[in-house]
């Protein structure tokens, strides 16, 4: 009887003291600044931003000639896409062949 009080009290204890310990302690995301390359590079020096974004980099319907290069785009995405695996089948079975 007398040790179920002492674990009945002894847990209580850890949970205060575990709510106490959670009060005070946060948990968040930090980050670093970011640092400048040195030795001459051309960045981080001064006020400048380490990464210089255009203000209208991505306005694709804005673009001259929007079709022509969206179409060369993607029939060259294709291309490469079909063509690397033809290539390494090729490759691989004159390297069978061959040894």
């Amino acid at each position: 009887m007398a040790m179920a009080h002492k674990l009945r009290s002894a847990i209580k204890l850890s949970a205060s003291a575990e709510s106490a310990i959670s009060g005070s302690v946060s948990r968040s995301i930090h980050s670093t600044g970011l640092r400048g390359m040195g030795g001459g590079h051309g960045h981080g020096h001064g006020s400048e931003p380490y990464y210089l974004h255009a203000k209208h980099m991505y306005n694709l319907h804005r673009m001259k000639h929007q079709g022509l290069k969206m179409s060369l785009g993607v029939l060259s995405a294709f291309s490469i896409g079909v063509a690397v695996p033809i290539v390494a089948v090729i490759f691989q079975q004159k390297k069978r062949a061959s040894g």
